[in-house]
């Protein structure tokens, strides 16, 4: 079972979910997990649950929290990140709304929590500013009950706005999706409306970046920018809305190009902090801006898997194959504890485990892009990240079906792999993920369960499942100006009134239930579902439903077939592997289980992985 399939199946109410600690539950896990497949299997649903813990004002690590805030950490001391910062909370909620999207019906409730309680911070006067002028919105952290944190502290940050539209972008296009564009219009849009006025304004005004220590210019926060301005503009095109603000998306982007340096991305311009510029941050610009329908390698949106994306994750991860001693030894081609910058010595200057995640989940999503591609370019640029895998391969492009494409995905495939491995390595007995591993011995360091590590672990695994979040629209009118100019549009800003429930919905009395399966099979083997309903067979192969094999990819073997079942039923499956002689072998472990929600939803995704 992989992570969307226990998102999916979590089938208890979210108050609930967010009352019990993590416990060492499961046999198989960590150090002593016998495959990187059993380790995932176990540390899912444990990610979601650290998740779930620190969000206010239910979960167990989250006591005194206001409503739908989420704090970095429970650790007070040493370093205390018992507050609620911008960033971290909306990459939090935009794998929470992804996975929501994908099925996991419970996290609803959350999601609107964290929707009121970011309008009501949007509105709060801090040390950056206020409301009137758009300067409070880059305001990066607040007490955990919803008041300013005044103290001295690295502001302004001005990636927060961008990652908190996406968030809720993210969100609105599933209630428009599904008959509530009312809500989006009077509740969501406002908020996101501020968020993106704030980008058009200040944009190339200088801000600290997401590790809070350097003012200038980061590409993390252009490139976040970049994509909220898009995708902004087009969710403005759905509801009848003008984002005057997102006119500058190709300034932006223009910018964005200036961080290439020829050899790898700056994570910094503008600034004299005397540091390399190798920075982790590049990397999860990244992931962060990865868009799955581009049918292209665009190196002017730094997708994963174009040339200069490629090159720059060698030259970040080989810059730590040095600087750690648990990395002594690893050759290059293999996985290693990533950090944030060389010269780091925070906490004592380690990797971290995010760090190491966003390193694989690059790589997971840039075999998704060549798999639909069809196709991989080896170019001059990206020559020495290829040779790595295959030493004598030269530059060209490899269609999916040659023996150069196998070689090089399947060892790209064990790459990203190995960096998981890492975290397996590292990730003690219970589940726990904090900051940062020690780079002597890999001993967890620094905050204690790290609401962003539990994140980062949820969308590095839904990527090596090939579950991907929706398109952003990158592949649309992302040409920039042949002249690079500074403009900005001054924004306009208006406090958001969210503070009523939810409008009602219509609940659905049947649901499309898609079961997806990774199975990896050989010609001749078909895959079926049999469970305990008449839908299913009854638990009788004969009757059993047949799956579909028309997605079937080396890197993501999906079986999958819809299944509309009535809301309120409970029911019990397996998968079964036909062979080419006729004979039906159940998949292992225990029955999987579903209960169907009568919600809004009229589609539901499960996706799961082939029991040994």
């Amino acid at each position: 079972m992989v992570l969307l399939s226990f998102l999916t199946q979590f089938a208890v109410g979210t108050n609930l979910l967010a009352q019990v600690p993590l416990v060492n539950s499961f046999a198989l896990h960590g150090r002593a997990a016998a495959t990187l497949d059993d380790f995932i299997a176990s540390e899912s649903p444990i990610a979601l649950q650290g998740i779930l813990n620190n969000i206010g004002s239910a979960g167990s690590n989250a006591v005194g929290v206001a409503l739908g805030l989420v704090v970095a950490s429970p650790t007070k001391e040493n370093p205390d990140y018992f507050d609620t910062w911008t960033r971290d909370s909306a990459l939090t909620f935009k794998a929470l709304v992804d996975a929501f999207i994908a099925g996991n019906t419970n996290l609803r409730s959350l999601i609107d929590d964290y929707v009121y309680a970011q309008a009501q911070l949007q509105a709060l006067p801090n040390p950056s500013g206020d409301l009137s002028d758009g300067q409070g919105l880059g305001e990066p952290k607040f007490e955990v009950d919803g008041s300013a944190f005044t103290a001295p502290w690295g502001r302004p940050q001005r990636d927060g706005p961008a990652l908190r539209a996406t968030a809720i972008i993210a969100y609105s296009r599933w209630l428009i999706s599904n008959g509530q564009t009312s809500f989006v219009t009077a509740v969501t849009w406002p908020i996101i409306a501020n968020d993106l006025s704030f980008i058009g304004q200040y944009w190339n005004w200088t801000t600290y970046d997401l590790w809070e220590e350097t003012l200038g210019s980061s590409f993390f926060t252009t490139a976040v920018q970049h994509r909220a301005l898009v995708e902004g503009n087009a969710l403005a095109g759905q509801i009848g809305k003008v984002c005057v603000a997102c006119g500058q998306a190709p300034q932006v982007l223009c910018f964005l190009g200036s961080y290439w340096d020829g050899n790898h991305i700056a994570g910094n311009q503008n600034e004299d902090n005397q540091r390399s510029r190798k920075d982790l941050n590049t990397i999860l610009g990244i992931i962060h801006t990865f868009d799955p329908s581009a049918a292209h390698c665009d190196d002017t949106t730094f997708q994963p898997c174009s040339d200069n994306a490629l090159a720059n994750h060698k030259v970040v991860s080989d810059s730590f194959r040095t600087v750690y001693s648990i990395n002594a030894g690893i050759p290059k081609g293999s996985g290693v504890g990533i950090g944030r910058y060389l010269e780091d010595t925070y906490q004592g200057g380690n990797p971290w485990y995010l760090g190491t995640m966003a390193a694989a989940e690059q790589l997971y999503d840039a075999l998704y892009q060549w798999n639909k591609i069809g196709s991989l370019e080896v170019s001059p640029t990206s020559l020495a990240f290829f040779q790595d895998f295959s030493p004598t391969v030269a530059t060209g492009t490899y269609s999916i079906d040659t023996t150069t494409y196998t070689t090089l995905t399947s060892a790209i495939k064990a790459y990203a792999d190995s960096y998981m491995a890492l975290i397996q390595k590292y990730t003690p007995a219970d589940g726990s993920l904090a900051e940062q591993f020690s780079r002597n011995d890999g001993t967890p360091l620094s905050a204690k369960d790290l609401t962003w590590s539990y994140a980062a672990f949820l969308t590095a695994v839904a990527a090596r499942d090939g579950v991907v979040p929706a398109s952003w629209n990158e592949p649309s009118g992302n040409t920039p100006p042949s002249v690079c100019a500074g403009s900005t549009a001054t924004g306009t800003y208006v406090a958001p009134t969210a503070t009523a429930p939810l409008p009602p919905c219509t609940a659905q009395t049947t649901v499309a239930i898609t079961f997806n399966v990774a199975d990896t099979t050989t010609s001749g083997e078909n895959v079926f579902i049999s469970g305990n309903i008449t839908a299913l067979g009854n638990w009788n192969t004969a009757n059993a439903v047949a799956l579909s094999a028309v997605d079937y990819q080396a890197e993501y073997p999906r079986w999958f077939v819809t299944i509309k079942l009535a809301a309120g039923t409970t029911f019990a499956y397996k998968y079964v592997n036909e062979g080419v002689d006729g004979s039906f072998t159940y998949e292992g472990g225990a029955n999987r289980e579903y209960v169907v929600q009568g919600t809004c939803a009229t589609e539901v995704q499960i996706h799961d992985r082939f029991q040994t």
